[in-house]
Parts: C-alpha cells; structure tokens; sequence
C-alpha cells in the first residue's frame, strides 16, 4: 500500500476520535467486578451479512413436516431441482440429525443439507449445538402481541444496518458498543491481558460488536497486520548506500518524530499513529517466529479470514493473552434472488471454514478454550417470492467448540408452516430466544459474573426463562 497516514491511522489503529479524547471511557461501572480470566479463552463470531434463510440451513425431515415444507416452498425446491447434479433439498439427500433432546419435538425430526455435512459431523460428535430461532427482542412477545402491538419491539425491524447493529449492540445504527467488546471490557478490567491492543480484533473491519468502553478493535489482514509497503522496502534496503539514513529519515515521518503542536487532539492523533506503527511491527514479528499451523484451510474468504484468525490465536502467549474476541464476516445471505444459485455455495463456505478453523484450535490443543458460534442480521420468509425469500426475524445459528454441550437443539423449533404463535406473517419466525440470551452462556464461559452481564446485554433482565444451557 501507499504511505498514506491517514488511512494508516485508520485502518492500523481501529482506535475512535473518540477514545483518543477519552470520552465516555470510565470504568467506574465495572470497578467493582472481578471477571474469572484463568486459562485462555476465546471468541469468534462469524456474521453471515444479508440475513440467513432458516429454513434453508435447518429443515424438516420427519415426513409430514417435510411435505408441507414442500408445498409452501414448490417454486423454490422447483429451481433447486434444476441445479446441476439434482436437488440438494430433496428429503432422501438431506442429512438427519439424531439430538440428544429430540424427544422434546412431539416427533418433528430435522436435517441439515449435504453442504454442511461437516457442521453435521461435529454435531454428531457432540461438538456442535443448534440454538433455535434466535433474534433482537426487548422482551418476550408472541403473534397476538406483536399484531396488535402491545409489546415493544426492536427498532426499524427487517432493516440490513439497524438488525446487524441490533445483533452485536441492542440497539439500531447509531450504537456505541457491542457485546463483545463489553465481554472484553469486564475481561481486561479484572487484568486478563497484557496487551489490551489484541483483545478484539476484526480481519472485516466492522467494529462495532468489538467496541467496548475499553476494548477498542485491532483490525487485521488476511496476511497479519496492515504495512507500510514503501517503510518495509527501504528496511530490506538498508545496506544500500544511503539506505539506513533513508530507512531512519522515513520511519521519523511516519512517527512524526519533528511534529510539535499545542493541539492536544493533534497530539493525540499522532500518538496513536505512532502507537499503531509499533504496535503493528510486534504483531507481525509474532506471527513471523510463532509456530505454522499444519490444518490447510479452503481459499474462499471465510476460509481466509479464519485461517488469520487462527494464526492470531496460535501467537496468543508471545502476545500475552488470555482472553480475546474475534470477528469475521461473509455477505451475500440477503437472497430475494437466485437463492437456489447462491446458497449451496455459501453453506460449504461456512462448512468447510468452520471445520477447518476447529481441526486448527484441535491442532493448537484449544478446541475446548475456543467457542465458533454464527450470527446474521435476521431470518428470512418461509413464504417464497418465486426464486429468493424477503427479510424475516428469528434465524437458528451453531454454536461450535469442544466445550459446547453439543448433540443437541435447544429452544423452540418453530412449525414450517403459517399461523403459529411465532408467525409474524409469510412465516417470518418471532424470535423465541433472544440475543441476550444467546450471548448470555458464552459470556458465563468467557468468564463475566451475573452483574458483568447485565451491563454487557442490558435486555437481559426482561426474559425470565432462563438462557439455553447450551455451554
């Protein structure tokens, strides 16, 4: 890249104008709290940005169920039919799932499609868990209440930014801090890393869910951290006439070594450019002497992106740390088209990326100390509009990692049909499992008391049923 500061300030740091004045970051609201930070542990969300179709990752496969899945989606298994090598949604090529829990269905039975046949083996193996029609609530609500509007719902629902914002922060765009870097928040506050730099970090560049009052998001590539092309160049070429006086005279820029100012903002600015120039070299000196990872990840970008994070978690004691968060993110879910088209594609990217990333944590010996789980802006229409489906609510999402009570679906599992208690219209799922009480078990895991997760998912206290025990 070009020796551009300020989009090195930007990109390199992740730090807001807004926490280089220190505004709004006290910690007098978690001083009194004591996260458990023993051992290493760690977080990784994969968002599926656009809205995942629930009923096209999940379906029914005890035959009643089926058939009237069937019928409400013809026109849709008609395109899948039409795909080369025949329909992966046909009922005698879908992959059963046997829970642990499956009495508690009546009978339904449910299957996963042969492209997550990974994500069904490690479901098999009790290493990965279904967590049933999750999504944004600010209280528990059924069909009744919603029509008629008597219960208060998520703002701008089945709106891209303000559900995705509402996932990761309990509020619409616009929102400051997310639940993971809270999470982070209550980690760093009881003392858990040396490095604060490193606690969250995004290989996507959405920084929200990562924000916390003190957790601030280190973004990085697929390759390690952001470089100065033209700096790296002239230290490979110091040995060169003139080469160190010109490597020294360009590293002094690009620490602004002669800047004076009496602007405090300014300073500060600079500060941190300085800051994110060393603090990139030491995350990239890491990786280059840490340990390869034998696991071979797919080259899709989900793929990339986990192998990078993967690599992260490898350095986590030349880095000094013992609890972080990681973000990664793929597009292309939001499918009012060409569904049939896109969401085989996109299934086994998140098969084949996921399984890679917990071959690598069983590799690093930190499949128990590293939970996977999925998340998307919301669910989608069971009702089709010919070859895609609208925005809809409530989506099922996986929960994956050795320490996952796994084998299991916990929640409710809607019918695949209209006019259910949890049909907001066109079988668009009202959530029956809050995010806060998704989020809830893993931030008990990642360490945080009952009082650390109250401030960090602050809805939590409205949903007397207790979180799925799914961790």
């Amino acid at each position: 890249m070009t020796p551009n500061r300020r989009k090195f300030l930007q990109g390199s740091s992740a730090l807001s104008l807004a926490s280089l004045l220190g505004l709004g970051a006290t910690l007098s609201s978690f001083e009194a709290q004591a996260a458990d930070t023993s051992g290493y542990k760690a977080l990784v969300c994969i968002f599926l940005l656009g809205g995942l179709d629930t009923h096209d990752i999940v379906f029914p496969y005890d035959q009643p169920s089926y058939d009237q899945y069937a019928s409400i989606r013809a026109s849709l298994l008609g395109q899948y039919a039409n795909m080369a090598g025949g329909s992966t949604r046909d009922r005698a090529r879908l992959l059963p799932l046997v829970p642990d829990n499956a009495a508690n269905f009546g009978g339904r039975q449910f299957a996963l499609s042969e492209e997550m046949a990974g994500i069904k083996g490690l479901f098999d193996s009790g290493d990965a868990a279904i967590i049933a029609n999750v999504g944004p609530l600010i209280q528990p609500i059924n069909r009744t209440e919603f029509e008629a509007e008597t219960i208060a719902t998520p703002k701008r629902l089945f709106s891209h930014n303000d559900q995705q914002s509402t996932w990761m922060s309990s509020q619409p765009e616009g929102a400051s801090f997310g639940w993971g870097g809270r999470f982070a928040d209550a980690a760093l506050n009881a003392g858990a890393n040396s490095n604060q730099e490193f606690t969250t970090i995004t290989s996507l560049g959405n920084e929200l869910f990562l924000t916390g009052e003190t957790a601030k998001p280190y973004q990085i590539g697929l390759n390690g951290a952001i470089e100065i092309d033209a700096l790296k160049f002239f230290e490979a070429n110091r040995s060169e006439p003139n080469g160190e006086i010109v490597y020294q005279k360009l590293r002094d820029h690009f620490e602004a070594m002669d800047f004076v100012s009496s602007n405090l903002v300014e300073r500060d600015i600079v500060a941190t450019m300085n800051d994110a120039l060393t603090t990139n070299e030491d995350f990239n000196t890491a990786l280059e002497t840490g340990q390869p990872l034998v696991t071979q990840f797919p080259q899709h970008f989900l793929g990339q992106q986990l192998s990078a994070i993967a690599r992260t978690i490898a350095i986590r004691d030349s880095l000094v740390m013992k609890r972080q968060v990681f973000f990664v993110a793929i597009g292309g879910f939001d499918t009012h088209s060409a569904q049939a088209t896109d969401m085989p594609g996109l299934q086994t990217q998140i098969d084949t990326g996921v399984v890679a990333f917990y071959q690598a944590m069983q590799e690093l010996g930190l499949a128990d100390s590293v939970t996977t789980f999925t998340a998307s802006d919301f669910g989608r229409t069971l009702a089709v509009n010919g070859d895609g489906t609208d925005h809809g609510w409530g989506s099922h999402h996986f929960v994956i990692g050795q320490a996952v009570q796994g084998r299991n679906i916990y929640g409710q599992m809607p019918t695949y049909d209209f006019g259910h208690d949890q049909d907001a219209g066109s079988g668009r799922l009202i959530p029956t499992t809050s995010v806060e009480q998704f989020a809830a078990p893993l931030g008990s895991w990642f360490g945080l008391n009952a009082t650390e997760l109250a401030i960090a998912l602050p809805n939590l206290g409205n949903f007397p049923t207790p979180p799925p025990a799914f961790i």
